[in-house]
C-alpha cells in the first residue's frame, strides 16, 4: 500500500516518541511510513522515506487561521499527500483542531456527508471496544447528522474490530424511546428507519463501557463530556485501587503481589492500545492521536490505520452513507 504520512512534529513529546513508534511499526509490522517534518528533525532518519516542510503548527495556535497561513506545515502537507494519492492515510498527535481543519480543507468530505465526526475508541474490559462519535467535532448537530454518525460508526467498528453487525445506540437520559431532548427523539425516529444499521435504541452513559452497545452516537458537546468524564473516572479509580492496596503494614507486599493482575487490567483499559481517534467523513483516512501520546500509542495508531487502509474503509463508508438532509 502507499505509505502512511506521519506528522513527526505533532505532539507534546515529538519528535522522539513519534520516531520511536514509527520505527517499531516499520520493523515489526512492515508498514511503509512517510515521515513529514522539518529538515532538522528528519536529519537523522536516513532509513525512512521523508517529506520536508518548513513550518509547524503549535498546539496552542488557532486551527483555522494557522492552516490557512502555514501552508507548508507538517499537518497541512500530510493531508495534501493523502489528497494527491502519495500517501494512504495521515496520522498526527498535533493540534487537534488544525488536524481536523487540514483534513477537511485538503481532502474534502465524502459525497453526501454533512459534517465529519471524531470517532473515539472506548476500551471495554473483557469485550470489544465501543466507538463513541461525535466526541468533539460538532457541538451542535441536526438529527440527520446523527444518522450518518451511526452509519459511519458501524462501518468503522466492523472494519477496525471485526464486529459483524455492530449494535448502534443513541446517547440519552433513559432507555425509553420517549426520553431525551428534541434532537435525540428526532434522531431516534430516523435511526429506526435507516438501512444498514443495527439500531438498538437509547443507551445511557453507563452503557458506554459495556458489551451492550458497539457504537454510541451523540452530538459533539455531549460526546466530549462523556469522553473526558470516562478518562477522569478511570484515572481516579486506578489511583484509588493502588492506594487501597498499599494501606496497612503489609500494603507494599499486597501491592507487589497484585501487580501482574493490575497490569493485565491496565492493558485492557489503556487508550494507547488504539492510538488515536478517527476523523470519519473526510475523503481519506485521518487519525488524530492524543497530544500526550507515547511511542506505544503511535505504534498502535499506525497498526490500526494500516488495517483500515487495507480494508478499504473510505470506499465502504461512502457506500454506507445516506445523504443528510
Amino acid at each position: 500500500m502507499l505509505p502512511i504520512a506521519l506528522d513527526v512534529e505533532g505532539g507534546d513529546n515529538a519528535p522522539g516518541v513519534v520516531i520511536e513508534g514509527a520505527r517499531r511499526a516499520r520493523d515489526e509490522l512492515g508498514v511503509p511510513i512517510l515521515m513529514v517534518g522539518r529538515s532538522e528533525t528528519l536529519a537523522s532518519l536516513g532509513d525512512f522515506e521523508q517529506f520536508e516542510v518548513t513550518e509547524v503548527i503549535a498546539m496552542d495556535e488557532d486551527p483555522a487561521s494557522s492552516v490557512r497561513s502555514k501552508r507548508d506545515s507538517s499537518l497541512v502537507r500530510c493531508a495534501e499527500l493523502v489528497r494527491d494519492k502519495r500517501a494512504s492515510a495521515t496520522i498526527s498527535a498535533g493540534n487537534t483542531g488544525a488536524a481536523m481543519a487540514s483534513a477537511l480543507l485538503k481532502m474534502g468530505r465524502l459525497h453526501g456527508v454533512a459534517r465529519p465526526a471524531i470517532a473515539t475508541t472506548i476500551p471495554v474490559p473483557g469485550s470489544t471496544p465501543t466507538v463513541l462519535l461525535d466526541s468533539g467535532a460538532n457541538s451542535e448537530c441536526l438529527p440527520s447528522w446523527l444518522v450518518q454518525f451511526g452509519q459511519m460508526g458501524a462501518v468503522f467498528s466492523r472494519e477496525a474490530f471485526d464486529i459483524p453487525d455492530p449494535k448502534v445506540g443513541i446517547m440519552s437520559i433513559g432507555e425509553e424511546k420517549s426520553k431525551g431532548n428534541s434532537l435525540v427523539k428526532e434522531a431516534h425516529q430516523l435511526l429506526e428507519k435507516a438501512p444498514g444499521i443495527n439500531f438498538i435504541g437509547n443507551v445511557e452513559g453507563r452503557d458506554v463501557m459495556s458489551s451492550s452497545v458497539d457504537v454510541v452516537v451523540t452530538d459533539g458537546f455531549t460526546g466530549n463530556v462523556v469522553l473526558k468524564t470516562l478518562e477522569g473516572a478511570v484515572k481516579a479509580m486506578g489511583k484509588a485501587v493502588v492506594d487501597a492496596l498499599k494501606r496497612g503494614d503489609d500494603g507494599n507486599n499486597v501491592f507487589e503481589l497484585s501487580i501482574p493482575k493490575l497490569l493485565g487490567l491496565w492493558s485492557e483499559l489503556d487508550p494507547d492500545s488504539y492510538g488515536g481517534a478517527m476523523l470519519l467523513g473526510v475523503n481519506g483516512v485521518s487519525v488524530i492521536s492524543h497530544g500526550s501520546s507515547s511511542s506505544n500509542a503511535i505504534f498502535h495508531a499506525i497498526r490500526t490505520t494500516s488495517v483500515l487502509v487495507e480494508h478499504g474503509l473510505i470506499d465502504k463508508l461512502a457506500g454506507a452513507l445516506i445523504p443528510a438532509q
